[in-house]
């Protein structure tokens, strides 16, 4: 059976992903969590309006909000070029 996984040092980003990952890591990862946690409230205080259209709308940012602080705290871990040769030594 053939391996296919890309291992260490065998990818590298681009400077775009690099630059981008430099200036999002420096944001708490809180941030995220908050972010998340206020759309639910946003998304509450709509369905009290009853706004309900907009409040689904809101209320499905949570997810997405909490997604992004794991990329975040990913990077400020691993960063994205070593993070794909570290995951492929543990699965191995």
């Amino acid at each position: 059976m053939e391996d296919h996984r890309v291992q260490k040092g065998q990818a590298k980003e681009d400077q775009v992903t690099a630059a981008i990952e430099k200036v999002t890591s420096q944001a708490p990862s809180s941030l995220f969590l908050a972010a998340a946690v206020g759309s639910m409230g946003a998304s509450l205080a709509l369905k009290f309006l009853k706004k309900e259209h907009e409040a689904l709308f809101v209320g499905q940012w949570a997810a997405p909000f909490l997604l992004l602080g794991i990329y975040n705290k990913l990077v400020k871990l691993h960063g994205s070029d070593s993070a794909a040769g570290e995951v492929s030594d543990q699965v191995s």
